[in-house]
């Protein structure tokens, strides 16, 4: 696919079409992009997991919040934030979970993290490419998984574990191997990924104002008492899957 007529195409969509709010399933509404704008940040910044954190305040958060499958008694809220660096060459990202009957067992890097409260950010950074992805999953205890996508679901590499330990991790819930916590707790996830662990995998096309990737933003606990699956950009399909680039929304970086 060519750069320059993805780019218009997305950008065309962008201005035509109004954004989806969560819940849209009105029909025609999964042709329209969901968009997220992806704000500069210049200066490396402290991965603490603090949601107030003055370089956070005043950013755009979107919601996590279109459910997928049966939906649980409890009423998941979740809100995502991210950033880039055209100096330090990396994407900013922190989640803030309001969440209950949390379960935190895996403690290996590419373990089954989507058992756990998780939260997950898939991605497409090369613009020639936008149906192969990186997947980015991280139980609330920054236990992460990551993987490249070159087919979803039939042809997929992990992440040297080396190359993953370069994602900088903050929690708030630091701890694995717990059993469920069934009473509602707030928790924080902030990580900072380098684009240069991604080059080993894929084409990247740098982030800067004008370019846009695709991707989506997920809130997972399979195996919970109370299992759930939340999407930012709508899925169409019948039962929960995560994996379908044709349905990610779109990073507008400015």
């Amino acid at each position: 696919m060519n750069y320059l007529f993805i780019t218009a195409y997305i950008l065309f969509m962008i201005t035509f079409f109004p954004l989806q709010s969560c819940g849209d399933k009105t029909p025609g509404s999964m042709n329209k992009p969901i968009v997220y704008e992806v704000i500069s940040f210049e200066d490396k910044l402290d991965i603490d997991a603090n949601w107030l954190k003055a370089e956070w305040v005043g950013k755009e958060a979107l919601t996590i919040c279109n459910y997928m499958g049966e939906v649980p008694e409890f009423n998941h809220k979740v809100l995502a934030k991210m950033m880039y660096s055209t100096t330090n060459k990396c994407l900013y990202l922190i989640f803030r979970v309001e969440d209950k009957y949390i379960l935190c067992r895996t403690d290996t890097i590419n373990g089954p993290v989507w058992h756990d409260s998780c939260v997950e950010f898939f991605f497409s950074p090369d613009v020639d490419a936008p149906l192969q992805y990186f997947n980015l999953e991280m139980n609330c205890a920054g236990i992460p998984l990551m993987k490249f996508n070159r087919k979803p679901r039939e042809d997929a590499t992990n992440l040297d574990p080396a190359d993953i330990r370069q994602v900088e991790i903050a929690t708030t819930r630091p701890v694995t191997g717990h059993e469920e916590v069934t009473g509602p707790v707030t928790w924080t996830l902030e990580c900072r990924i380098p684009l240069n662990i991604l080059r080993k995998y894929s084409s990247v096309t740098d982030p800067e104002p004008g370019v846009t990737w695709r991707a989506n933003f997920y809130k997972i606990a399979a195996q919970s008492s109370h299992p759930h699956y939340i999407t930012w950009s709508p899925v169409n399909r019948p039962k929960p899957d995560f994996h379908v680039p044709e349905d990610f929304g779109v990073l507008l970086f400015k």
